[in-house]
């Protein structure tokens, strides 16, 4: 029985499975906000893949790679596009600057959507991400 309490929500499998065949940054975290994964192309831009980084609390990832204000300061965990998109079962919007592994730090814009299946409420959220276009065109 305890093997099922466990075992990941179909659509966070269902989720993984989708984000590992596109080539767009993204990441997946769970109910908690906890990083269980990010594809190919976002471990290009962070500088570690995830296979080599494994499952991340939401405190751990924001220490390691942000995201920041244009100040510099941290941007906090409940202003996130991610929390407001699993707290709040709704897409959101952000543009801020990460921090790769190697220190290096790139702005970037953020989409968060919730994954939800019942009226339980979200079992996570897809999170897509790009580097910033301050010309306001669309980037490749």
């Amino acid at each position: 029985m305890e093997r099922m309490a466990a075992q990941k929500p179909l659509e966070l499998i269902l989720a993984r499975n989708l984000l590992t065949s596109i080539s767009t940054p993204a990441f997946l975290v769970d109910q908690d906000a906890a990083l269980v994964f990010y594809n190919e192309a976002a471990g290009a831009l962070l500088g570690r893949s995830f296979e080599d980084v494994g499952r991340m609390s939401p405190e751990d990832w924001t220490s390691t790679y942000g995201p920041f204000k244009a100040n510099g300061q941290p941007v906090e965990l409940d202003e996130l596009p991610t929390t407001r998109a699993v707290r709040d079962g709704r897409p959101a919007h952000a543009v801020f600057t990460i921090r790769s592994a190697n220190g290096g730090k790139q702005e970037i814009e953020s989409s968060a959507f919730p994954i939800v299946a019942s009226e339980e409420g979200s079992s996570g959220a897809m999170i897509f991400f790009w580097p910033h276009d301050r010309s306001g065109r669309a980037s490749p």
